[in-house]
């Protein structure tokens, strides 16, 4: 009877698939607009630069002659023209993936509806937005870059925050946090052409250790320390394990057929990606895992535990009582 009675509360709103919709278009436009023209001004730019960086590496082994110097600043002042020419079309991607996701959720919400407006979770809010930052934070300021070629790839602790606000926050705010933070990571460094990718990748990171954690094992729960720490780190794992294989992966098909990168560097990219993200997973579940189980005492103790489900909410109002 409650099932059928919320059923019927359930409002059907098409507005957000609209929205979706309207993005999907205007992103799709300028993202073929933009590949047709600063993105293939990028694309032969990047070709110069790859011959540079080639004349720099004879300079330097004494294979050639050259003004080391000039060449140096020739290299500097191409990679910059290149970023600067990649960017527009990197935006237009970024807002076609988030139109989708948009889209996606405005379908569920004009076929199955919405539950009743309920209070904003204040708390929860400003949670998903302090670990969005140190998502951010974590890639931008914390990582080593490994160059392939005119392209590149990175050990970052940016993931660990992106694991750590699934746990805490679970799926859905902590996708969304690690999402944001490591997409504005990506828009404003030199990884911009990869943010699209990162968007989608790092949501479902955040989907699958909320799944586990808190969907499956209601770590959110009153729970033995040791029950707490096994499902945290498979949670984490199960998390991580996904990036492994889905980041190369889908890596390679974004860079040789959104991008246009020749398959041999897209397939040497994902090969070193395949290493720099195994070694982000391990540290990612392992740090995460630390973090997580230092703050939750202490979230605790300070009253700013998330109870992610309504069932984990309930419980904890019975044991309060």
């Amino acid at each position: 009877m409650k099932k059928q009675e919320q059923n019927n509360t359930r409002k059907k709103n098409p507005a957000l698939l609209i929205v979706g919709a309207l993005i999907i278009i205007v992103s799709l436009v300028f993202a073929v607009y933009n590949h047709n023209n600063s993105y293939a001004r990028s694309v032969a730019i990047g070709k110069e630069l790859k011959e540079v960086k080639a004349q720099i590496t004879a300079v330097k082994e004494g294979t050639a002659v050259g003004d080391l110097d000039a060449l140096n600043a020739l290299s500097a002042a191409l990679s910059n023209d290149k970023l600067a020419n990649e960017r527009p079309y990197s935006y237009s991607l970024a807002a076609l993936f988030l139109g989708i996701l948009l889209a996606v959720k405005g379908i569920y919400n004009t076929v199955v509806g919405t539950a009743p407006s309920q209070k904003a979770d204040v708390k929860k809010l400003a949670q998903a937005g302090l670990l969005a930052a140190l998502c951010y934070i974590g890639f931008a300021f914390f990582k080593i870059d490994i160059p392939v070629g005119t392209e590149k790839t990175a050990f970052h602790f940016g993931n660990v925050f992106c694991v750590l606000a699934a746990l805490l926050l679970g799926g859905y705010w902590g996708g969304l946090a690690g999402a944001i933070g490591m997409t504005i990571g990506d828009l404003t460094t030199s990884y911009v052409t990869s943010a699209p990718k990162t968007f989608l990748l790092k949501l479902l990171i955040g989907l699958i250790v909320g799944l586990v954690a808190h969907k499956i094992f209601k770590v959110s729960r009153s729970h033995s320390t040791s029950y707490v720490t096994k499902v945290t780190i498979l949670a984490s794992a199960c998390g991580m394990g996904f990036n492994i294989i889905a980041d190369p992966l889908v890596g390679y098909f974004y860079k040789t057929y959104l991008l246009g990168v020749p398959q041999d560097l897209a397939a040497n990219l994902a090969k070193i990606n395949l290493l720099t993200t195994s070694v982000n997973a391990v540290t990612a579940v392992i740090c995460a895992t630390v973090f997580y189980l230092a703050l939750r005492p202490a979230l605790k103790k300070a009253g700013l535990f998330v109870q992610v489900t309504p069932e984990e909410t309930a419980d904890a109002s019975k044991e309060s009582k």
